[in-house]
């Protein structure tokens, strides 16, 4: 009779393994081709010839992408983090603008891949919450020799110290572990609403988005695994449950040392506690200097005075975060932010949403909110 395993252990330690990142594409019905990023790709048999991969139970793309006759592994190379990126996040349209060419089954080969296996699905059968898929090898080829793609601990890319993206962490995989459970409602709401939503997690300083849908016509502009540092008002709903150290640790973070400036963050916190989300009023400008502070910051790897700009200019959002809704007004909205409950092992987690329409009304933002608030709730079931 074997033991029971910790959950948390068990994710923390086969988290130090390392996969390659792989997208099994598909030729669909209609002539256009679909697909799905995996990271659990492995080699099975040499006679007869089989590979295999582990896709969720409750993975919409696979759903589709089972019902083909054939399909390809495109194994990706360390330079395509961006394709990977695009094909983990985007709901419709996925392969818009992706050089491809048919394989000799007629599968898509992405350009640029490492290497390509095309298959025959020989077995599927259930494992736990995943599947076991095998696929006979019929064709294959060495497109590039260089170095893969990797996923290690939660995250894709290279993990080099000079990017946003974030590095290997015990927290990350545990995070992107419970963010992979409510994948298809966060897509299926992305979708509905023609909205971006993502799920991110706190690790340390900073937040981290592990999982994104982007439904909106604009992309997300934070890209899958990069970190942003958390500076208030920013990140309050990561503060909910915090302690008055975290809290203070969190408060000292801003520009400088302006008792009233930190009183209102106080209060603005409380206000996120009351609510249970918070929001973040537009201001195109503020925005787009926002996001090259952030910019610059990570080409200048971290230095301290490109910290000190986007310090400065996240502080400025404090007159926009979380106004009061007044029914009759009608609000622009940059982001709706609500707590994704989590167990003590794992960091605080949030669901958020952005490209939202404009001129919302209060009605609206609300809905929207419960929205996110019932996929939220998914994810503690």
């Amino acid at each position: 009779m074997s033991k029971a395993i910790d959950a948390a252990k068990f994710r923390e330690t086969l988290g130090h393994y390392p996969t390659g990142v792989a997208v099994v594409t598909v030729l669909s019905e209609n002539g256009q081709p679909d697909g799905m990023v995996v990271g659990t790709f492995s080699s099975v048999s040499l006679d007869p010839p089989l590979i295999g991969f582990f896709p969720a139970r409750s993975s919409g793309s696979f759903a589709r992408l089972r019902t083909a006759r054939y399909f390809c592994v495109n194994v990706l190379a360390s330079d395509q983090e961006p394709l990977c990126r695009r094909i983990a996040t985007v709901w419709q349209g996925k392969f818009d603008g992706v050089a491809w060419r048919a394989g000799p089954l007629g599968s898509p080969i992405l350009e640029g891949v490492v290497s390509w296996i095309e298959c025959t699905f020989e077995d599927i059968r259930e494992a736990g919450d995943h599947y076991i898929v095998l696929g006979r090898v019929h064709e294959l080829g060495v497109e590039r020799s260089t170095l893969p793609l990797l996923f290690f601990q939660g995250g894709y890319g290279r993990f080099s110290p000079g990017s946003f993206v974030a590095t290997p962490d015990p927290e990350l995989i545990q995070a992107a572990r419970l963010a992979e459970t409510i994948r298809r409602q966060l897509e299926v709401l992305s979708a509905e609403l023609a909205v971006n939503c993502s799920v991110l997690a706190k690790i340390r300083g900073d937040a981290v988005q592990v999982l994104a849908a982007n439904g909106a016509a604009a992309p997300e502009a934070i890209p899958l695994g990069h970190r942003q540092p958390i500076i208030p008002p920013l990140g309050a709903v990561f503060m909910v449950n915090s302690s008055p150290a975290e809290v203070d640790a969190w408060l000292e973070r801003a520009p400088d040392d302006d008792a009233e400036r930190r009183v209102r963050c106080r209060a603005l916190l409380d206000k996120v506690r009351e609510r249970g989300y918070s929001v973040l009023a537009a201001e195109p400008e503020l925005l787009r200097r926002h996001e090259a502070a952030l910019s610059a910051f990570e080409q200048s790897d971290r230095l301290p005075r490109h910290e000190r700009a986007v310090r400065q200019v996240t502080s400025e959002f404090t007159d926009l975060f979380c106004p009061d809704l007044k029914t009759g007004e009608r609000y622009d909205l940059a982001s709706i932010v609500v707590r994704l409950p989590t167990p003590p092992d794992l960091p605080p987690m949030a669901l958020r949403m952005t490209g939202l329409a404009r001129s919302l009304s209060t009605e609206q933002i609300e809905a929207c909110v419960e929205r996110l608030k019932q996929v939220a709730d998914a994810a503690a079931q």
